[in-house]
């Protein structure tokens, strides 16, 4: 670990190596790190279900992948684990490192919100930054409590809030030809 300020510790991803396997998730946001306990089942739930549906349509158009919880290590200061993602195939042949994490921004992101005002700003704040500055296009946060999901699309390289849609919406997106399902579907 090296020193950012005389307070501060700028964390890399090498230290990541010396952290404890104790099933927090620890990521790193611009040299900071974050630290979070297991989700909730509610949460789990979510990322499951949203992770079906998007490998249901991948698997049917054949124009990329989904899975949960995948490495992305943006640089040595920046290694995240999403919720789930969704990558083009085109992408993913390229963007992965040799131990398979993800070292380019896929499309589609979608963090869970976990509850507590540190998280939701995190989530809200911190990654919503990061995402857009290292070119993600899409960017989902799901609320489960509420039961609603905020969809951000990139416009003039930057994520964007356009749209908040709740149980009754369908949830659609341009980087997904086809793709639909109700909001009440991630939650069931």
């Amino acid at each position: 670990m090296t020193q950012k300020t005389a307070n501060q510790v700028y964390w890399t991803t090498a230290d990541l190596e010396l952290l404890p396997d104790n099933g927090c998730r620890y990521e790193i946001i611009e040299g900071e790190l974050f630290v979070t306990r297991a989700p909730h089942w509610k949460h789990q739930n979510v990322c499951v279900n949203v992770c079906s549906l998007l490998k249901t349509w991948s698997k049917q158009t054949g124009l990329g992948e989904a899975t949960i919880a995948p490495g992305i290590i943006f640089t040595e200061a920046n290694n995240v684990i999403p919720d789930v993602v969704w990558i083009s195939r085109e992408r993913l042949e390229v963007s992965l490192d040799e131990a398979g994490h993800l070292i380019e921004a896929p499309e589609l992101i979608v963090e869970v919100l976990s509850p507590g005002e540190k998280n939701q700003q995190r989530d809200r704040q911190v990654k919503l930054k990061l995402y857009s500055t290292r070119g993600v296009q899409e960017y989902w946060i799901i609320n489960w409590e509420t039961q609603q999901v905020e969809i951000y699309r990139r416009e003039q390289a930057i994520l964007t809030l356009f749209a908040t849609v709740i149980s009754g919406d369908e949830l659609t997106s341009p980087l997904l030809p086809g793709f639909s399902c109700f909001v009440n579907e991630l939650f069931i």
